[in-house]
């Protein structure tokens, strides 16, 4: 039996709680009542949310457990949603009708949404209950969840550290048990990188896989919307519910996500399309996680050998380019954007003094990028890499800056262009992935002496996402 008033509730796995849920072992409002617990407790310390909708979580909640009595009483319980009572959290870019989306910025005013965004409309119908929402960077611009709307997101193996970006807040809420798991998005790493930082399963699907992870102002088709979880399973679970059917394997991720896949080519590369513009080095702990991932795959069976990948040196301007044009077309009353953060009023200002022909130029050259890049993978099955060139870096350490856990002052520190640089050094294997439109999956496989996760990042081909699942339930420690 489940205990709802156990602490164990938090370290189930989310298939483990579904099952709970759907067989009526485990009512929603008790689920609800548990991790909205475990939020208050632990939320002050770690800054996961920035939002926390207790009062609609409980109507919600309230709601489905009458659902479930109803199916139950009709002798129809296979109509229960797939995620039915399953509790679950929304960064604070995602649209929820009634709550305010901050997208991250003081520079906007905070007014409730007035209907779901996609992504939360479609796992709504799943029968998930949204607890609130979480910390993102402005804009989901940078590769850390600190802005000056709230706390900095901190990653909860080492709360002086950063969680990553942009789905931060909501990769510490999984990984510290304050959801099961939650729905991320990836436009140029935002998925992996903080799944790399706290130690979870990140899996950014192929371009259009995902019908919600679609964002406005995305030109360059960058962003789509994917799982972060404690295990491959838990992740797969979560692709069932975001996954159209007829767009999805044959009786879902889940059900096949325990099959071993068949031997395997992994090229194992360290190439960047960064490394011309920002040479960057590769920490030993970074390197010990590639190493233990590649001995766990040639455990497993496949075949790696080195993959020399050549990149055009022109990228880093085409993708600063398109990544930013959105945040210049922002609607931002003028006498507020001296809230913004100076990453954000640099590239906003350097985006709108852009010319149409420069953006659709650059829009141009990362089609062609994307042409030659997938042709050059494709030499592989997979692609093998560290997920992150560094440790989770300190809180402030980007911006040059650092506080004690409170909103940033007015007097930001740092500067721009270094703080763009770092990222780009920390997390060199994110961005070219978005651009190719292709799966990948960062997965825990080490952990240093300081007791900081670290992780792969395995890219696949187009349509191989359960693949990815196959590869990181299979290097999951028993």
């Amino acid at each position: 039996m489940v205990d709802p008033s156990s602490q164990d509730l938090s370290r189930l796995t989310a298939v483990a709680l579904r099952d709970a849920l759907a067989s009526g072992e485990l009512s929603a409002r008790e689920a609800t009542s548990h991790f909205l617990s475990a939020i208050e407790t632990r939320n002050r310390q770690l800054g996961a949310f920035v939002t926390v909708t207790a009062e609609q979580a409980f109507t919600d909640a309230t709601a489905a457990d009458k659902l479930h009595a109803k199916l139950i009483r009709e002798g129809r319980p296979e109509k229960l949603p797939l995620l039915h009572g399953m509790p679950i959290a929304f960064k604070d870019l995602t649209d929820v009708a009634g709550v305010p989306t901050t997208h991250g910025s003081a520079a906007l005013e905070h007014k409730p949404a007035p209907e779901d965004g996609a992504l939360a409309a479609a796992l709504k119908d799943q029968g998930v209950i949204s607890l609130g929402k979480t910390q993102v960077p402005e804009f989901g611009l940078t590769a850390y969840s600190e802005n000056r709307v709230a706390p900095p997101s901190r990653n909860p193996h080492s709360l002086a550290r950063s969680s990553g970006g942009s789905s931060g807040g909501s990769a510490a809420a999984v990984a510290a048990g304050l959801v099961p798991f939650a729905p991320g998005t990836d436009g140029g790493g935002s998925i992996r990188i903080p799944a790399g930082a706290c130690g979870l399963v990140g899996l950014k699907p192929g371009r259009g896989l995902v019908p919600s992870g679609a964002s406005a102002g995305d030109a360059a088709k960058l962003v789509v919307a994917g799982p972060l979880a404690r295990t491959a399973a838990d992740a797969a679970l979560l692709m069932d519910a975001l996954v159209p059917q007829h767009q999805a394997p044959d009786g879902g991720y889940l059900a096949n996500v325990g099959r071993a896949p068949e031997p395997l080519r992994i090229g194992v590369s360290l190439d960047s399309p960064w490394a011309g513009v920002y040479p960057f080095g590769v920490e030993p702990e970074a390197m010990d996680a590639l190493e233990r991932g590649a001995e766990l795959l040639e455990k497993t069976g496949h075949s790696l050998t080195e993959a020399e990948i050549r990149y055009d040196n022109r990228y880093p301007e085409a993708f600063t380019t398109a990544w930013t044009a959105g945040v210049g077309s922002a609607r931002i009353a003028p006498q507020r954007e001296a809230l913004l953060t100076p990453l954000t009023r640099t590239f906003r200002r350097r985006a709108q003094q852009r010319s149409a022909v420069k953006v659709n130029e650059a829009l141009g050259f990362l089609r062609q990028f994307e042409h030659d890049t997938v042709t050059q993978y494709s030499a592989w099955d997979v692609i093998l890499m560290p997920t992150l060139a560094q440790t989770p870096r300190p809180i402030g350490w980007f911006t040059g800056g650092g506080h004690s856990g409170e909103p940033w002052p007015s007097e930001w520190a740092g500067d721009a262009d270094e703080d763009y640089k770092r990222q780009c050094e920390y997390a060199p294997w994110s961005s070219m992935v978005n651009v190719c439109g292709l799966p990948a999956i960062s997965i825990p496989v080490h952990t240093t002496a300081a007791g900081l996760p670290m992780g792969i990042q395995v890219i696949g081909r187009m349509g191989s996402e359960l693949l990815l699942l196959q590869l990181a339930a299979a290097l999951e420690t028993p």
